[in-house]
């Protein structure tokens, strides 16, 4: 056995190509020295909340038992819809937590992984929040000084593009079609109304990511410990918060936050 521990999603460096650790408890394991070797991880059948760490039998929203689910400022609704923050008017659940991490700069940004997207992150998740999302590409189009109002941006700006990843074609390495993401981002900006141009980001600086694997599956299988306690086989690459193996299995790691898991 290599490690073992409660996992979270992959910590990554920007690099050529990106670097990934995987968080095993109180240990890291550097994944890219794994690539291109036969491994296995088996799941003990013990998960923790990774907010209170207490045992669940069932986590929630990628790593939460039910109550924190509920309750946790980390597991909010404005998480995955920010547009519904209301830190700004000073209504949260926890509102220490808002002041670090909605009442703070956010990106709204144009990505490429597969097909053109919108999406948001706070500033200091840039390049993390594309890496997770196996983007290629990434060029932001708009600074804002809260969550509320980035994500009044990318509501409307969703009447226009995309603000999900089709995950199979981003694991199988297809664009679509070339985007020349400056023209792309000016168009997006005259799609706004005049009062939320105000927001425009100047920079044109287009990010290039490039991910570790020896080849992208054609054919894909998605698994899970919840299915398969025990998932082996040739490391063939990792891209977003996806193992990829030779044999065209896929493990989605921040899926599984808070699995005991075993590598060997």
């Amino acid at each position: 056995m290599i490690a073992s521990g409660n996992i979270i999603k992959m910590r990554s460096e920007l690099a050529e190509p990106v670097q990934y650790f995987l968080p095993l408890g109180e240990t890291e394991l550097p994944v890219n020295e794994l690539i291109g070797q036969s491994i296995s991880l088996k799941f003990t059948g013990q998960i923790n909340c990774i907010s209170c760490g207490k045992r669940t039998k069932t986590s929630f929203g990628q790593g939460f038992c039910y109550n924190c689910l509920q309750t946790a400022p980390e597991a909010s609704e404005t998480i995955m819809r920010p547009e519904l923050s209301k830190a700004h008017l000073g209504i949260a659940r926890d509102m220490d937590w808002a002041r670090e991490h909605d009442l703070i700069d956010h990106y709204v940004y144009l990505a490429v992984s597969g097909e053109l997207k919108v999406g948001v992150t706070r500033h200091h998740q840039v390049p993390t929040r594309w890496i997770d999302q196996g983007a290629g590409q990434a060029i932001i189009l708009a600074k804002t000084p809260n969550r509320h109002i980035a994500g009044v941006i990318e509501v409307y700006l969703k009447n226009f593009y995309s603000d999900k990843t089709n995950w199979r074609s981003m694991l199988q390495n297809k664009t679509i079609q070339e985007y020349n993401l400056p023209e792309e981002k000016q168009k997006a900006n005259l799609l706004l109304p005049a009062e939320l141009q105000q927001y425009y980001h100047a920079d044109n600086h287009v990010w290039q990511i490039n991910y570790p694997s020896l080849g992208f599956p054609e054919k894909i299988t998605s698994v899970s410990f919840d299915k398969t306690p025990l998932i082996s086989g040739t490391l063939n690459g990792i891209k977003g918060q996806y193992l990829l193996f030779a044999d065209g299995q896929v493990l989605n790691v921040r899926k599984h936050s808070g699995y005991f898991i075993e590598v060997g």
